[in-house]
């Protein structure tokens, strides 16, 4: 029995050993945690429950027959992350370059299994060199088992990606498909194929950085929702995110201990939006405002900036917010930012989240460019997006909304539930100055003083439609409340709406404009 005990803290010993300890230290003079490390930073301490430690190759060619190295490349198991059952996998970069080969995906795929059969969030570590060329199509039938689970538990379980290293080819579709993606800057990367495969085909010169580096997708492509300074803050940036999450599609979003007067009116709001329509404000000041005060946890905040997404606590109870910016592009709708926002209303959907939406929208973004690209099809995801929800959906009006935008942003007609104004909004099917142009052009060309003219028309026009009453007479809006009185009556309406039971037409799933 002994000699079996000692057989057994040995094996341990080498699983935790990984590639060895000259690979550790390389691994780390790249400034990189190894996957153990990573795992220990981020659960709980002393929580954490492996499985297949012992797991091993199968290959038998190419000199892997000599390198049998315990666990094959990838660190799997669950523990807690705030007293949160969670279950995770970190690739391990000290063995075969935590290249994934079938023991390795037969490893991930076992935990996502779990993750979906108990209902617990599953958190990916990804460091890899991509496929394992020695293995071949069992390479790629490993990545193919990985996407059919991603998908599979997609609104299932909450699934977040951390890229802490090279990520490429097939490697990249895991981490595509999951809710949110991390990455570290400096230090990860991800990409379909490499500056090399560039240069040799199209005779472009990119460096790794230009190419798939955390602030280019975080920022140009949208691929990453977060770029994080170091690992540790990706780590804790993750945990944070989690805070706001419930662990799988059945049970609501944890409450916390409210810290913040549920009655609080912030004098502030009065102010915030100015008089002039088209001066700029930052819609974090509104957001904070009425939201648990320092309770924004902003997500995809370096892309497509012209809309706001993120999570809040209204009275402790966690919400997402979706707002558009005015201090970008005049809040305008885009292809990126319908897109943006569409992605992340259906993520709260599936995971029972209120969403609460602040609105000052001009119109989608004209121009060619975005004619061409699908302007039409992508802001029809937007609205695709808020018409299926179910959760509750709260609506705030705080200047204007105009045209189809109007309608995009959870207005009463996708199905939202309390929709507001404040005085100072304009709702019309386009703003004053061009609807004047197009109602009295003729009486414009015979005025005298055609600009004159054009200032009264304007204010005539502004007084009689492009207020909130005509909207609250028609019950498209529930009320016109003072900035100051909308924190108390979310409040108020977020625990009427708990208990909100709404149902779609039985079918597969539905078309959405992708």
């Amino acid at each position: 029995m002994d000699d079996r005990i000692d057989e057994l803290r040995e094996k341990r010993e080498r699983a935790l050993k990984g590639g060895g300890e000259d690979r550790i230290e390389s691994q780390h003079e790249k400034g990189k945690m190894t996957a153990r490390e990573r795992i220990d930073y981020f659960l709980d301490d002393g929580t954490f429950n492996e499985f297949d430690q012992f797991r091993t190759h199968r290959n038998h060619k190419f000199g892997m027959e000599e390198t049998q190295l315990p666990g094959d490349g990838v660190v799997t198991g669950y523990g807690d992350v705030d007293g949160r059952k969670t279950f995770v996998f970190a690739h391990d970069f000290t063995v075969f370059g935590g290249s994934l080969g079938e023991v390795f995906a037969e490893k991930v795929s076992k935990v996502m299994d779990k993750a979906v059969e108990v209902g617990a969030p599953v958190i990916g570590l990804n460091d890899s060199a991509g496929a394992r060329i020695q293995e071949g199509v069992q390479s790629l039938g490993g990545f193919g088992e990985i996407f059919r689970r991603n998908t599979e538990a997609s609104g299932v379980v909450p699934q977040i990606s951390a890229i802490m290293g090279p990520c490429a080819g097939g490697a990249v579709y895991s981490p595509a498909i999951t809710d949110f993606t991390f990455m570290v800057k400096d230090t990860s990367h991800m990409f379909i194929t490499g500056p090399d495969v560039i240069k040799t085909v199209t005779g472009e010169e990119v460096t790794f950085e230009e190419l798939g580096g955390a602030m280019t997708h975080a920022s140009e492509s949208g691929v990453a929702h977060f770029a994080c300074d170091s690992e540790e803050q990706a780590l804790d940036q993750i945990r944070l995110l989690l805070s706001y999450l419930p662990p799988n599609n059945v049970e609501d979003p944890p409450r916390v201990e409210p810290w913040d007067d549920p009655e609080r009116a912030d004098e502030s709001l009065n102010s915030v939006v100015p008089d002039q329509p088209r001066k700029p404000y930052d819609a974090h000041d509104v957001i904070d405002g009425v939201l648990d005060e320092g309770s924004f946890f902003g997500v995809h905040e370096e892309f497509a900036k012209n809309i706001v997404v993120g999570f809040a606590r209204l009275d402790g109870h966690s919400v997402g917010v979706v707002a558009n910016q005015p201090r970008v592009n005049a809040g305008t709708l885009d292809i990126e930012a319908s897109e943006k926002a569409a992605r992340f209303v259906r993520f709260c959907d599936s995971f029972n989240v209120p969403i609460v939406t602040f609105v000052d929208v001009p119109g989608f973004l004209p121009g060619t460019d975005q004619e061409h690209g699908g302007i039409i099809r992508h802001g029809a995801k937007l609205l695709y997006a808020y018409s299926e929800a179910t959760v509750p959906l709260m609506t705030v009006i705080t200047r204007k909304a105009y045209g189809g935008a109007y309608d995009v942003m959870a207005s009463k007609h996708l199905g939202a539930d309390v929709n507001y104004a404040w005085p100072t909004a304009e709702i019309a099917v386009m703003g004053p100055q061009g609807a004047v142009n197009i109602l009295y052009s003729d009486e414009l060309d015979a005025a005298e003083d055609p600009d004159a003219r054009r200032e009264e028309l304007i204010e005539e026009y502004r007084e009689e439609f492009a207020n909130p009453y005509t909207a609250a007479d028609r019950g498209f809006l529930d009320g016109v409340l003072e900035p100051t009185e909308t924190r108390a009556r979310l409040v108020e309406d977020l625990e009427m709406l708990r208990s909100k039971r709404k149902s779609l037409p039985d079918k597969k799933h539905g078309n959405i404009p992708i």
